[in-house]
């Protein structure tokens, strides 16, 4: 996935708060407890058939680079 894929969903992100939240939850977990969120998360996708770039991104939110800059994008100020 490229960084630019990763803009992508920061802009989905911005224009839809619930799906804002769950990455950011998703984003800050521990590098193992996020892989195994995002595990159930492709199993379930992967029952309703849903398309290979959704996959490929689930799959690119367990880098920690990815994971990181979506997580500080995010946050919001503190």
């Amino acid at each position: 996935m490229r960084m630019a894929d990763v803009d992508v969903m920061l802009q989905v992100a911005a224009q839809d708060p619930s799906i804002a939240r769950v990455l950011r939850e998703i984003c800050s977990l521990e590098g193992g407890v996020r892989s195994l969120a995002l595990d159930l998360v492709a199993a379930r996708l992967r029952t309703h058939a849903r398309s290979a770039d959704l996959l490929e991104a689930i799959a690119a939110l367990r880098r920690d680079d990815v994971a990181r800059r979506i997580a500080e994008a995010l946050a919001g100020p503190r």
